[in-house]
């Protein structure tokens, strides 16, 4: 249980940081997939409205009066910023980049659906749910591997020079992870195994890499995206592999 809540606690605390710097700030290193809102008529308000919700939600989630709805908003706004996504995977199909955004935001989906999951009474709906997150997170676990081999150079350029052997070792060692923990999840064989050891990867990426960008770069507004962004994956995660109905 312990565990499971901190997982929530990483999950709500980042939701909430990534909605505060994109009311703060409005510009396409920020909000990156869902900046396409924001070209929308009315695109700022409907953007400010969605982060306002997301907040609304990260907090929501953490009392217990208010988690079961909280979780809902947060599976909608998730789900619209996926949807935000859909655009530029149907104006280059060919181009993977195009595709990421989508699925670091399914990612989220995944996590808000087993958040609700958790708060589901009935145990035969609760396992439903808890495969469907299960399943979903899999699919994003796969994006990531591809991810990975497709811009694999620009994977070791994230990785710190100072951890030997050297950064392509990791990138490579990272990926080949990534592709372990997606057929084990898909296909459910010691699939709460491989999340857990996936979200210990997500989080050391967080501190190893995003927390020091941040701390070196403060006005640099991509990299606080990416640290918030990676805590919401992390957290996303976390709770899916401690899900009961797993």
């Amino acid at each position: 249980m312990r565990t499971t809540l901190l997982g929530c606690l990483v999950f709500a605390a980042s939701t909430v940081l990534f909605g505060v710097i994109a009311l703060t700030w409005h510009d396409a290193d920020t909000w990156q997939t869902p900046f396409r809102i924001l070209s929308l008529p009315f695109g700022a308000v409907i953007g400010d409205c969605l982060m306002v919700a997301l907040i609304a939600g990260g907090i929501g989630v953490l009392f217990p009066r208010t988690d079961r709805t909280a979780s809902v908003v947060l599976v909608v706004v998730y789900s619209l910023l996926a949807l935000a996504g859909v655009p530029a995977i149907l104006a280059a199909p060919a181009t993977y980049v195009s595709y990421v955004g989508f699925f670091e935001q399914l990612a989220m989906v995944c996590g808000a659906v087993a958040l609700y999951a958790a708060t589901e009474a009935d145990a035969a709906q609760s396992a439903v749910l808890g495969r469907v997150a299960r399943l979903g997170l899999g699919l994003c676990a796969v994006s990531f591997t591809l991810a990975q081999i497709f811009y694999l150079h620009f994977t070791a350029t994230l990785v710190p020079t100072w951890i030997p052997p050297d950064q392509t070792f990791w990138a490579v060692l990272t990926t080949v992870a990534f592709a372990l923990a997606a057929v084990a999840i898909v296909v459910n064989r010691q699939a709460r195994l491989a999340t857990r050891l996936m979200t210990l990867m997500l989080a050391l990426f967080g501190l190893l890499i995003w927390v020091p960008a941040v701390i070196a770069h403060p006005e640099a507004h991509g990299d606080w995206s990416e640290f918030a962004l990676n805590f919401q994956i992390t957290g996303a995660a976390w709770i899916v592999a401690y899900l009961k109905s797993f």
